[in-house]
């Protein structure tokens, strides 16, 4: 007898299964840079497709003197919102891709867990476009340092030139701690001894290495920005939960379908998987100023008009740092 997609897929389990298994793969997830929490995964499952997070400001001004008579003068707080978009994301695969995977002792959990790396990678691909994007708005100049311009070593990466990054946050530095950058920023780093290799235990008792620079998690992806010819490379420092995540659903939006096309000749599977999720820097609005659809291409979210700081900038756990480094 022949297995079909269909018969080792159960939909409403597979998809929970590939949440879960997403959000345990991610390095972004368990590094804590990433958060998700039930009432992001609300917004994402709610009505349209921007989410209004209204929040009030911190309390200003001075204090008064106590005097003999007379009245305190009332301060007001003053609100604000934060705004964020929601994402639409959907892949199929043909069964001649994943049927090297039916003959297996658990199919469905092969077939996910190769489901759960491509999203991964996908969302990963999200929000470095993202942050591509906040990062090219003018209201987010003062948590960037760029010293790839120097001379005489003042261009080059080293632990002083990032206590300076991390110092665009002020007496809040203390709330960055991880670093994603480019493999090649990473081997620079190695090589100068540099990064620390703590040992960690996960769930399943298996102990791996994880790196440290300047006492901030790293994080490896080679889609971080890195110029081969000038050297030119960018980091993100981030803070615990800089970026908010929810997992959302839909009625009308069925996240996991399988297909068969009977007419191809000799038959052809297909697995549909689509995800409606919120992945969002906090305290950075989203203001649909250039979208032509409904929901942002990778080009749009990397496109600066389209975000507005509107917290205060000690607030925000997120700085970019661009240097150059040698061979």
């Amino acid at each position: 007898m022949t297995v079909r997609i269909a018969d080792v897929i159960q939909p409403e389990i597979f998809t929970s299964y590939v949440v879960n298994k997403t959000m345990e793969k991610s390095e972004l997830i368990k590094s804590g840079i990433v958060v998700n929490d039930s009432q992001f995964d609300e917004l994402a499952s709610g009505p349209n497709t921007t989410v209004d997070m209204p929040y009030f400001n911190d309390l200003d001004g001075d204090s008064e003197t106590m005097k003999d008579d007379g009245a305190l003068t009332p301060g007001k707080i003053g609100t604000n919102a934060d705004k964020a978009k929601k994402h639409g994301r959907a892949r199929a695969w043909g069964a001649n891709g994943l049927s090297a995977l039916l003959s297996g002792a658990d199919p469905m959990e092969a077939i996910a867990s190769l489901t759960a790396n491509y999203w991964v990678r996908d969302m990963q691909k999200v929000l470095l476009n993202t942050l591509k994007g906040v990062f090219a708005s003018p209201s987010m100049t003062d948590h960037v340092l760029d010293i790839s311009g120097g001379t005489g070593g003042a261009e080059l990466l080293d632990g002083a030139a990032f206590v300076d990054a991390t110092q665009k946050l002020g007496d809040a530095k203390d709330q960055l701690t991880a670093v994603i950058m480019h493999s090649a920023v990473e081997a620079y780093l190695v090589k100068r001894q540099l990064i620390e290799y703590v040992n960690q235990t996960n769930e399943l008792n298996q102990t791996t290495r994880v790196p440290y620079f300047m006492g901030k998690r790293v994080i490896v992806d080679d889609a971080m920005p890195f110029d081969t010819n000038e050297l030119v490379g960018e980091m993100y420092l981030f803070g615990s939960g800089a970026i908010a995540l929810g997992n959302g659903s839909h009625p009308r939006i069925i996240a996991t379908e399988v297909d068969r096309d009977s007419l191809a000749s000799t038959g052809e599977d297909f697995l549909i998987n689509r995800k409606i999720f919120i992945l969002h820097p906090r305290g950075i609005k989203w203001t649909d100023t250039t979208i032509a659809d409904v929901f942002p291409t990778n080009a749009e979210l990397a496109t600066g008009a389209n975000w507005q700081r509107v917290y205060e900038p000690k607030k925000i756990r997120v700085v970019k740092f661009k240097f150059k480094v040698t061979l």
